[in-house]
């Protein structure tokens, strides 16, 4: 008499945590655009099927939610961090650094498709406006402290933070790093 067939262990089923969704979209996002945030490509970027999606996200929208919660949260994390402590001047330097000579080419390319994506969506524009207000009154506190009104420190602000940005812009040939330097030293004088 033949022995039944044993029962073959199920499949195991795998989910990822919604933060490694999160993570594999803001790859997508820095390396594509906000197009490139689709579910299907994920998965087959995670070697995973949708299931494990829908388990944390009823939907892209939510899983686009999710990132610009983390987003937020991150850069208002950062700044705070990164302006808790110091001489004002110092922790300025310390800030053009980030952007221009450590830049963080993954996190600009997030920062400017988030940005991009403000236009026409307003949960991303909610999550610029907060990111925006939370850089532009810790960063005008350090010019504050430098000696300047408040007025002319939100002012300063609102160039060193321009600046920050729009410098990535710019061909290294035309701005090389030493006029970036003087750029950021004549941005960050006292009065």
């Amino acid at each position: 008499m033949p022995r039944p067939a044993r029962a073959k262990p199920k499949d195991k089923v795998i989910r990822l945590d919604a933060a490694a969704w999160i993570a594999a979209a803001f790859d997508a996002l820095a390396d594509g655009g906000i197009d490139t945030v689709r579910v299907e490509p994920l998965a087959k970027s995670l070697a995973i099927t949708k299931g494990s999606f829908y388990w944390h996200f009823a939907d892209r929208r939510a899983l686009i939610d999710a990132m610009l919660a983390a987003w937020t949260e991150g850069r208002i994390a950062a700044i705070r961090q990164q302006t808790e402590r110091g001489e004002p001047a110092a922790v300025l330097r310390t800030l053009a650094d980030l952007y221009t000579r450590h830049a963080n080419i993954r996190g600009l390319a997030i920062e400017l498709a988030i940005r991009s994506l403000a236009r026409t969506d307003e949960h991303a524009a909610k999550a610029v406006r907060d990111v925006d207000r939370e850089r532009l009154q810790h960063v005008g506190k350090l010019f504050a402290g430098l000696g300047w009104p408040r007025t002319e420190a939100q002012a300063r602000a609102i160039l060193f933070y321009s600046y920050l940005f729009g410098q990535s812009l710019l061909d290294d040939e035309v701005v090389p790093a030493s006029a970036r330097d003087k750029a950021v030293h004549a941005l960050i004088a006292a009065p």
